[in-house]
């Protein structure tokens, strides 16, 4: 796929329907351009004609306009967290149309890669679909399609993009899940500023960052850019396997909060989906921990505000999206920017976007990535 061809790709995806000469106007390529592109984007299936018509201005018969054939091809995504795997197949437009969890316990990389090539197949059989590739993305240092550490796994050096690309027959990408979620936004997200310039913020298992600037998702020497876990922290005392007190992703990770829980008495193990629960069910205690987790999120967040200057950061924390309250806390927390600072655009879909999102950002924004 051209460069070129590219371009008008993304143009539908931003404004389809879409007339083609509005596509031509918007993107300053002649017309004939755009229709030679889109019979290529067409018979690739990543483009149709969509039965909405749009009245012309002048006398004429109306624009057929076009948009994102979401019904053709799919991608499939594998999200690999501390305690499960996600598999989900997404469409064109970063939508989740099934997705599947399955628990672990800290597995070592070999038998969870072999896992997830018994599992795929079979995956994609039960909803008898074939992806144009299989994105992967998991929390710590990614570099070149090898998961270069991940801390709370005990993971080093395991070449998973390799490996599942010989055992799955098929393209794979690996990512690291905040540049994938920093693509998706890019992509798909609520607020046009982050088409160009933002900091996306996840905090899960694995505390870290992404950032855009130029449009682009800067990855660092040896994908170290984002790495934050041990930014340090005012009013907090938390220990860390480092040997220092109050690092970022050894005081807010889930992992953390759900061993608070399970010590306090909230919950009767350490379970993030079961403090979760207890907290929407309107637990004070529960809520209390979840809301000083987002005040100690929103110290992150406004560093990295001053730091990086981005025109949005985007958070992910469980806090926030589901229990009351913990928007606020982590907003007034950051002051006078915290209108430059937006939820994650995807819920609780967003470790499936981020998987299926890999391979998304290949397909629009890489014009080799098709044959």
């Amino acid at each position: 796929m051209s460069r070129t061809a590219a371009t008008v790709l993304r143009s539908v995806l931003d404004h389809g329907p879409v007339a083609r000469s509005t596509i031509a106007r918007l993107t300053g390529l002649s017309a004939a351009t755009v229709t030679k592109q889109y019979a290529e984007l067409a018979e690739r299936g990543l483009v149709r004609e969509v039965d909405t018509r749009v009245p012309r201005v002048t006398i004429g018969r109306p624009h057929v306009p076009v948009d994102i054939d979401v019904d053709r091809h799919v991608v499939c995504g594998v999200h690999i967290a501390y305690g499960h795997t996600t598999l989900a197949l997404v469409d064109l437009r970063g939508r989740v149309l099934a997705q599947e969890r399955e628990p672990h316990d800290r597995p070592a990389p070999d038998w969870a890669l072999r896992r997830i090539a018994e599992r795929v197949p079979a995956f994609l059989r039960r909803h008898d679909r074939v992806p144009i590739g299989v994105g992967v993305a998991t929390g710590g240092r990614v570099d070149d399609g090898a998961i270069v550490e991940h801390s709370q796994l005990g993971w080093k050096d395991v070449r998973a993009k390799e490996f599942l690309t010989t055992a799955l027959d098929t393209a794979v990408q690996v990512e690291s899940h905040s540049r994938a979620l920093a693509r998706a936004e890019q992509l798909f997200g609520a607020d046009p500023r982050a088409r160009t310039s933002l900091v996306h913020l996840f905090v899960g298992n694995v505390v870290d960052a992404a950032i855009v600037t130029g449009g682009g998702v800067h990855s660092g020497p040896g994908g170290a850019a984002g790495e934050i876990a041990h930014l340090r922290l005012r009013h907090d005392d938390t220990p860390c396997p480092c040997g220092r007190r109050g690092c970022l992703q050894a005081a807010t990770s889930n992992r953390t909060l759900a061993e608070r829980a399970a010590r306090a008495g909230i919950t009767a193990e350490p379970s993030l989906d079961l403090l979760i629960e207890v907290g929407r069910q309107g637990d004070p205690r529960a809520i209390e921990l979840f809301r000083r987790r987002s005040r100690l999120v929103g110290q992150a967040a406004r560093l990295l505000l001053d730091v990086i200057n981005p025109d949005v950061l985007v958070v992910v924390e469980a806090g926030a999206i589901l229990i009351p309250g913990c928007w606020e806390e982590l907003t007034s927390e950051i002051g006078e920017r915290s209108g430059d600072v937006i939820q994650t655009s995807f819920g609780s879909d967003v470790l499936s976007v981020a998987a299926g999102s890999v391979v998304l950002s290949e397909i629009y924004g890489g014009p080799t990535y098709f044959p």
